[in-house]
């Protein structure tokens, strides 16, 4: 199929009809009506703003979630500013089919009307990135860039964050480290198209500094110090209303990984599944393990009421500590995976063997210090290689074990939102239960993350 045939049915599905399209107005109106109504009942100086893909019209077909910002005069108090906005959120919100109170950097209320979820979001009615005081403040600066920038070229961004999507690169949230939505509407500003966008992704990992509002001309010093602190980034992509900020510095190098060996495939072979893939083959977690003669440790714990930001970090911190603490046990760990479904989270641990010597060799202290008598006391067998100590000390042979007794001794990092959780997990080898089996498939099998495929 040639390209230009592909992004055609593609657009098809992703484009909003103008049926959808009448009732997103609708609703928008509606909300603002009803913001402004409340906002003068209570005699605020507020201003209600839209922001994000639907104000700026780069959103999918059936993708419908509304972005309100209330924004405040810059003389409030911070403190008034995430008390009144709450408040006046959750005035807003009552008039709605529903709502609750959510938390970022400050409390804002997420509501539903006619089955589209809402943010209420509180901020300041900024004019420039020298007035910022909150990381929200500049949405409403994005909103009004992308409108004066993108000139028509809205079905380009449909089409890159699609595809972002179909290759699981899309969303800037640290347990996605994907690019955000603001990042293609940029990159498309920047080259242009969707297709110019896909052949840059060399260019621009080469590049590596995208200033598409001339910063370093503008305000060379304090952009300077953007691209230093940024310098392991993949990209550094100068934001263009703020020089402070580096908009690709959520994007992994992993995720940025993906995008460049998917961009080559799709120019070279372009093909619908790039932008709606079909679901991963599945296998036998047990033909796996036979064919690599390794092993699967798995820990299964109740998954904490914490939201995806905190647990997913945490349950990857907990994971390297495993690796960590289990290497300098005499383990190999080959990978790790995790995650959760329903209630259960889990920690999966690739390792090279499930028992090891019995006897290890401890080195102790130079024969002529304090700590000599100490260990020479406490070892049954001591004996000297020059002028140092040396014991046998038994250790436990199976890794079970030799987990139990790394988290009874707090041996092991493990995140602090689930340290408890962990410490009261199943451990399981070379076995999972059955809702697990696919994902033990795909893990060991490094299906997952296949570039290939």
């Amino acid at each position: 199929m040639q390209t230009r045939e592909v992004i055609e049915r593609v657009l098809q599905k992703i484009t909003p009809t103008d049926e959808e399209r009448t009732f997103i107005e609708d609703l928008m109106r509606e909300l603002r009506d009803i913001a402004k109504e409340t906002i003068k009942t209570l005699g605020l100086d507020v201003k209600p703003y839209f922001v994000g893909s639907l104000a700026k019209d780069t959103y999918l077909a059936g993708d419908h979630d509304v972005d309100l910002f209330l924004a405040f005069p810059l003389k409030t108090p911070l403190k008034e500013l995430q008390e009144r906005g709450l408040e006046l959120g959750k005035v807003i919100a009552g008039k709605l089919d529903s709502y609750e109170i959510a938390y970022a950097e400050h409390p804002y209320v997420r509501a539903r009307y006619k089955s589209v979820k809402v943010d209420i979001v509180p901020c300041y009615n900024v004019e420039s990135w020298e007035q910022v005081r909150t990381a929200v403040d500049r949405s409403i600066l994005h909103n009004r860039w992308v409108l004066e920038n993108l000139k028509g070229r809205n079905d380009e961004v449909r089409l890159l964050k699609r595809f972002l999507k179909g290759i699981n690169a899309y969303g800037s949230e640290i347990y996605v480290r994907g690019f955000s939505g603001y990042l293609a509407e940029i990159l498309i500003i920047k080259y242009g198209s969707f297709l110019d966008v896909l052949e840059n992704a060399h260019f621009m990992l080469r590049q590596k500094i995208i200033d598409p509002a001339n910063w370093l001309r503008r305000a060379h010093e304090i952009t300077m110090r953007t691209i230093k602190r940024e310098a392991d980034r993949p990209l550094i992509v100068i934001d263009p209303v703020d020089p402070r900020r580096n908009v690709a510095a959520n994007l992994s190098w992993e995720r940025y990984g993906v995008f460049y060996f998917k961009a080559r495939q799709f120019l070279e072979k372009p093909s619908e599944e790039f932008f709606f893939p079909v679901e991963k083959k599945t296998g036998s977690y047990f033909v796996e393990l036979k064919r690599k003669g390794t092993h699967l440790i798995t820990l299964i714990f109740q998954k904490p009421e914490v939201v995806d930001d905190v647990l997913i970090p945490q349950l990857e911190r907990s994971a390297r500590g495993f690796e960590k603490a289990l290497s300098r046990e005499g383990f190999k760990v080959l990978g790790w995976n995790v995650g959760y479904t329903g209630g259960k989270a889990f920690i999966m641990l690739e390792v090279d063997r499930r028992e090891r010597e019995k006897v290890t060799i401890k080195p102790g202290p130079e024969l002529y210090t304090q700590r000599a008598q100490d260990f020479y006391e406490k070892n049954e067998r001591v004996w000297l290689i020059g002028k140092r100590l040396y014991a046998e000390k038994r250790v436990k042979e199976n890794i079970v074990h030799v987990i139990i007794e790394l988290l009874e001794k707090n041996q092991v990092s493990i995140g602090k939102n689930i340290r408890d959780e962990v410490k009261e997990a199943e451990i399981l080898v070379n076995f999972v239960p059955s809702w697990l089996g696919n994902e033990a498939y795909l893990f060991l099998s490094r299906e997952k993350w296949n570039l290939k495929n």
